[in-house]
């Protein structure tokens, strides 16, 4: 199997969340693909959210890279956007730029104008290892594509993608590339898909005291290495996480799905329930999790509870957490489980495969988790 160009990232990614419409950056006949479902709203590419003529509420601003919104590019729209209470309804089409959302932004609501996520897609290609103008390079966090600081943030149907490539640069060796990192308390994500390699996902916090909450619904989240981080309080709930497969190793494992870095003082980490552990790679390739204990926080004690989901055969079954620096090893921290099913979540060896008792199920939901926040109310 050849490499995969990035020019053909997210076809390949489209292709693997089950859909037949290919986007294909640079392509061209996937581009005037792309280019037609933009544009064939006509006189409607915000469909049912109104238009600049018929603005939804003052507050509203459209964005369309064909020249029919307020706005040709999310991050002018952003910059309009000041205080709090804004929402962005985004037209079909690919916007290639780096966004953020600034703290001061609050209460923000992007919504994808389609159904589809996959047709508003927010993307670029920077690595932590690419070179920034003026010296120096990027780094995990700078590599964002889209950068989400504010609390009450909410999206919905919208594609946030990273489609750096490691074949493309065999010169960098700092290969995390994210596609979205989240800081701000209550941010929700409705149907929306995160596109990456490694270190796609960075459900984070505004600092090492923040424990800020995140829920995520009816995603779809592909990567390698870590492709799921930080030290949010995040739910992630009838979720689809898709493991990709690898042209340069030899040999397994291939990466590993979630990589928490919850605060030792944080009683409540990641949480996944009800969802799908998919694979493109051989069976046992990746494993579940790893702890990932930070250098400017040495006190986290990484939590994540996996209950009621389905795990592939690319989960290690026998062995499915490793550590990710002898000094804390997997067993010192918090990892549970609860009734998963499918190959990749056979109990073999019981002592590599902690799970939570019914009574510790009860306090594993979402509710337990968000508090007074409801995030699964707020569908659009």
């Amino acid at each position: 199997m050849h490499p995969v160009s990035r020019r053909r990232f997210l076809a390949v990614s489209a292709a693997s969340a089950g859909t037949a419409a290919a986007l294909a950056l640079g392509a061209p006949s996937a581009q005037a693909a792309a280019d037609a479902r933009a544009s064939a709203g006509g006189r409607r590419p915000f469909g049912r959210y109104g238009s600049p003529a018929a603005r939804r509420t003052p507050q509203t601003l459209y964005v369309d890279p064909l020249g029919r919104g307020d706005f040709t590019t999310v991050r002018d729209a952003v910059a309009a956007a000041s205080g709090s209470g804004w929402t962005l309804v985004l037209a079909p089409g690919v916007y290639r730029e780096t966004v953020v959302l600034d703290p001061t932004r609050t209460e923000a609501t992007w919504i994808g104008a389609c159904e589809d996520p996959r047709d508003v897609v927010i993307v670029y290609d920077n690595a932590a290892g690419t070179a920034k103008p003026g010296g120096g390079t990027y780094g995990t966090t700078g590599s964002a594509t889209t950068t989400l600081q504010a609390a009450g943030f909410t999206a919905h149907r919208i594609t946030f993608a990273n489609d750096w490539l490691r074949a493309d640069h065999p010169d960098i060796t700092g290969t995390q590339a994210v596609a979205v990192k989240v800081q701000g308390d209550r941010s929700a994500f409705h149907h929306c898909r995160f596109l990456g390699h490694q270190d796609t996902l960075y459900a984070d916090s505004m600092s090492l005291t923040a424990f800020a909450r995140q829920y995520y619904t009816h995603c779809y989240v592909q990567g390698d290495v870590d492709f799921v981080f930080g030290r949010a309080t995040a739910v992630l709930e009838r979720c689809h996480f898709r493991t990709l497969n690898r042209t340069d190793l030899a040999g397994a494992p291939y990466g590993f799905v979630f990589a928490p870095s919850t605060a030792g003082a944080n009683p409540l980490g990641q949480l996944v329930t009800g969802s799908r552990i998919s694979s493109e790679a051989p069976d046992a390739f990746y494993k579940l999790a790893r702890p990932w204990v930070p250098s400017s926080d040495t006190t986290a004690r990484p939590m994540l509870t996996v209950r009621d989901t389905r795990m592939d055969a690319g989960i290690d079954a026998a062995a499915p957490y490793t550590n990710m620096s002898a000094s804390f090893p997997w067993q010192s921290q918090r990892f549970a489980e609860y009734r998963n099913t499918g190959p990749g979540a056979r109990i073999t060896v019981p002592e590599n495969r902690p799970q939570l008792t019914r009574d510790q199920a009860r306090s594993a939901t979402r509710e337990a988790y968000l508090g007074d926040w409801e995030p699964w109310k707020g569908e659009c």
